[in-house]
């Protein structure tokens, strides 16, 4: 659907649509919305003007929509905790920081799904390379040679890593790297993409 500048639009939504919001203002839309039952959200949109994102971080956080089909409860509980890891002002350690604790934290718990999306959010928003080349050498030291060889090393995590090593090496720009990690190792791919 195609928003003009002047336009708007509506989205009805079991729970507030928190993660919506930076997304649409970064497009160049003002917001309003309102709670019109215990489980009934109307989120207006209005086009002020028309923009790319600039902050074009992939992979929003699409599995909290989930939520609400299992319990509208859980699906409010879980935007706004969401909201409040990632969004908070309060918090203390840097969004880069706690992007790497997210991967780190992810792949502990096995969930190399979650670790992947981590990695490649993270390099595109910023982080140098070499903070990733010492994360796979703590997680080689904590968790084993053996383990990381054998669950690590044949994942899509490390996929998309030697990805950004490769090139890198080869001096392709940032930019350049960024869009293959979101072509190859974003929502596109099955092993990456939260449905």
């Amino acid at each position: 659907m195609k928003v003009n500048e002047g336009e708007g639009l509506e989205i009805i939504q079991s729970f507030d649509p928190i993660p919506l919001y930076e997304v649409m203002e970064d497009l160049g839309f003002e917001y309003y919305t309102e709670k019109t039952d215990d489980h009934e959200f109307h989120a207006y949109f209005y086009r002020v003007e028309v923009k790319q994102s600039q902050k074009d971080i992939p992979m929003r956080p699409v599995a909290l929509t989930n939520m609400p089909i299992i319990d509208e409860g859980l699906g409010e509980v879980a935007v706004q905790f969401w909201d409040l890891t990632w969004n908070d002002e309060n918090r203390y350690l840097d969004y880069e920081t706690r992007l790497l604790l997210s991967l780190t934290n992810a792949v502990g718990a096995g969930r190399m799904r979650q670790a992947t999306r981590e990695l490649v959010k993270g390099y595109i928003h910023g982080i140098d390379s070499r903070a990733f080349d010492d994360v796979f050498e703590l997680l080689a030291w904590n968790q084993g040679i053996g383990y990381f060889s054998s669950e690590i090393g044949p994942s899509t995590l490390f996929k998309a890593y030697k990805t950004i090593k490769r090139m890198e090496n080869k001096g392709n720009s940032r930019s350049e790297i960024c869009e293959i990690l979101k072509e190859n190792f974003g929502d596109k791919n099955p092993d990456v993409k939260v449905i």
